[in-house]
């Protein structure tokens, strides 16, 4: 599984966001929620959804376990922010260099792409991770929890030899 390199340019999101960890995981009523109501959304930019992990600066990934928590987000792109609905919120997704996989399946075989990219491919990579949202961009090809299933699954980096 070999990434592709990307700069990603600033974004603007609109979505829902909740504090959770892998142990404690409440991703599917976010996306519940969140899919009920992102028709009151305007000025969409595109059709892809965001799946946003917003994790704590001092986190080590080598170190990660179930219990970490991080602020989980379920958002779209959007133009401006003119008008954000009640009880959504706006995010400005700051661009920079990103590596991007292909996770192919269902959400239940997600930890074996994570460990692929955290245990192998970044630690022999020229790159280090850079504390910037992780993202997976959930398009065309995404089925939810089919194992013909694909997304995108973003993940910052710098190169090693860049300050930080």
């Amino acid at each position: 599984m070999k990434p592709r390199i990307e700069i990603l340019p600033t974004k603007k999101l609109v979505g829902k966001s909740i504090k959770m960890s892998l142990a404690n995981n409440k991703t599917g009523e976010l996306w519940k929620w969140f899919m009920t109501r992102k028709n009151q959304i305007n000025s969409t930019f595109g059709s892809a959804l965001y799946s946003m992990q917003v994790y704590d600066k001092s986190l080590d990934f080598r170190d990660f376990n179930q219990n970490v928590e991080f602020e989980k987000w379920a958002a779209i792109e959007v133009a401006d922010f003119n008008s954000v609905p009640d009880e959504m919120d706006s995010y400005i997704l700051k661009g920079g260099l990103y590596a991007v996989f292909i996770h192919k399946g269902s959400a239940n075989e997600f930890q074996k792409t994570f460990q692929f990219i955290f245990g192998n491919w970044l630690p022999s990579s020229e790159y280090n991770l850079d504390n910037r949202p992780h993202f997976e961009l959930l398009g065309e090809k995404y089925k939810n929890n089919d194992p013909s299933s694909e997304e995108e699954v973003w993940i910052p980096i710098r190169q090693k030899n860049a300050s930080t």
